[in-house]
């Protein structure tokens, strides 16, 4: 028998069920009782009872490297009335598992590489999903699911307490029943600036969303940005594996957060590089979901399309070279959503105006004026207002400032050109 290494055996699953691990997900046989061969890492197991679209239910595990001790072995079971995974308690079925290991690991268990011939594809699946969750860590997963490791569980519908009332179908009392609820951050974008706020610093805090994040990190996460796109590989991961609708809002939740933010490019440009690959990585997997959760077609993908657009004009409007390696990242991403996407990012590739069906048949002709905002358009548009003296007094402006007409003004550019020239 090969030597033995880090496995999961998952017992009494039902006959063509769906299973899966990372990003390998397939239907069982009778035979199938676990998977071996794990590398070392944080990894997600998930069952769902049927291949088709049920609720589906998951664990994370750590596997630790190799040590002179023996390799981590973890024993789950299918709950058939609750439909969960459940850690194995039961001290004789323990020790009979145990017991029978060896032929176990010879029949029953499936390598987590599937075959040598296969070996430079499964490699390449490894490192796909160590770089797309590398920024998810112990205590991340403490923080959201629970601080025993044996209870970092959650189904298809685990929801964050903001979400309750916003998964179609479900209202609040089904949903605080047996599921757990995910203490995902508190990400509010209709208050991102502090308490006490008033007038100008409400308004650059609500077009700047810098203060906010700067906030969520101290607060929430140990001053460590990592563990902001941490939870955002947390999210999309959960939406890949379990269609956890949920984790797609928070997902697009902290995504609006970091790409309208503007000061802290300058500041944590390394963060905002971090967090643009993490996003081209993820759009790489995104038609991986099976429910359509995530469309990435032009047309389809409009709130992140827009989201690219007015960070691209923000990093356009900021001085000086610091953020450079995030505009070099920019780039690298919005060539990848053209080029493979089919993406048109640029300001005014948004429609203005479209054709809406109504009940009964008919269509009329519609303005559309979501993106008026972001192109600086329709009541966004800059506005030249005249004010009155008791005006220029309440906003400090001194009256004295002597003003120019026309003529005045060319002659003075004429001046000032000669001056240069």
């Amino acid at each position: 028998m090969d030597a033995i290494t880090p496995a999961i055996l998952l017992l009494n699953l039902p006959p063509s069920a769906l299973g899966g691990m990372d990003l390998l997900s397939f239907t069982t046989t009778p035979k199938f009782q676990g998977i071996k061969n794990i590398p070392p890492g944080l990894h997600f197991v998930f069952v769902g009872s049927t291949s088709t679209l049920s609720v589906r239910h998951g664990v994370w595990m750590r596997v630790n490297l190799p040590a002179s001790g023996p390799p981590d072995f973890f024993i789950r079971k299918w709950d058939t009335n609750s439909e969960e995974l459940l850690p194995e308690t039961d001290t004789t079925t323990l020790l009979q598992q145990r017991a029978n290991l060896g032929r176990i690991w010879r029949e029953n268990l499936t390598p987590y590489r599937q075959s040598a011939s296969q070996d430079s594809v499964a490699t390449e699946e490894t490192n796909r999903w160590v770089q797309l969750t590398d920024c998810i860590s112990e205590s991340l997963l403490a923080r959201i699911l629970d601080v025993d490791a044996e209870n970092w569980t959650l189904t298809s519908s685990s929801s964050a307490k903001q979400d309750f009332d916003d998964i179609p179908g479900l209202s609040a009392s089904d949903l605080t029943g047996n599921e757990r609820e995910l203490r995902v951050l508190p990400v509010d974008l209709k208050q991102t600036w502090r308490e006490g706020a008033t007038g100008r610093e409400r308004t650059e805090a609500a077009q700047d969303r810098s203060w906010a994040l700067a906030d969520l990190t101290s607060r929430f996460c140990n001053n460590d940005m990592n563990q902001i796109i941490g939870e955002l590989q947390f999210c999309f991961v959960m939406v890949l594996t379990l269609n956890n609708y949920s984790c797609l809002e928070q997902w697009r939740r902290i995504l609006d957060l970091i790409l309208t933010c503007v000061s802290a490019v300058t500041t944590q440009p390394s963060f905002f590089v971090r967090a643009l690959a993490t996003i081209k990585l993820q759009l790489q997997h995104g038609q991986d979901v099976e429910t359509g959760l995530f469309d990435l077609s032009d047309d389809g993908a409009t709130f992140l399309k827009s989201l690219l657009l007015r960070f691209k004009k923000s990093l356009d409007r900021l001085p000086g070279d610091a953020h450079a390696d995030v505009v070099d990242e920019l780039d690298d991403l919005l060539a990848y959503t053209q080029e493979t996407l089919g993406w048109q990012i640029q300001q005014g590739s948004f429609a203005r105006t479209g054709m809406l069906s109504l009940e009964d048949g008919e269509e009329v002709e519609m303005d559309n004026t979501t993106y008026d905002e972001d192109d600086e358009a329709g009541e966004y548009a800059p506005t030249i207002v005249e004010l009155s003296a008791e005006q220029m007094k309440l906003l400090g402006i001194d009256e004295s400032v002597p003003a120019f007409d026309d003529d005045e003004e060319e002659e003075l550019d004429l001046e000032d050109m000669d001056a240069r020239y």
